[in-house]
């Protein structure tokens, strides 16, 4: 049951930051989650684990780890499609 409540909490993450970087809507749900789970991983790692906590990922930092990611691959993408 904890792998499917992080799946979840990981897919709001993401989709929480592309809603904010407007990058969002191309994004399908297993991107969400992706960038959930990575986001709360750079977001914790770079700013520790303060803030509200749910299924072991500290909100704040993790949503905003997912939207560095978010912006990051957007870029990323955003060059390579444009050669």
């Amino acid at each position: 049951m904890g792998l499917i409540w992080k799946l979840i909490v990981g897919a709001i993450i993401g989709a929480i930051a592309g809603a904010i970087t407007n990058r969002g809507a191309a994004m399908g749900w297993i991107a969400n989650i992706v960038a959930g789970l990575f986001g709360a991983w750079i977001g914790q790692g770079l700013l520790g684990t303060w803030g509200p906590s749910l299924a072991g990922m500290s909100l704040i930092p993790s949503i905003l780890g997912a939207i560095i990611l978010v912006l990051i691959v957007s870029l990323i993408v955003g060059r390579t499609s444009k050669k």
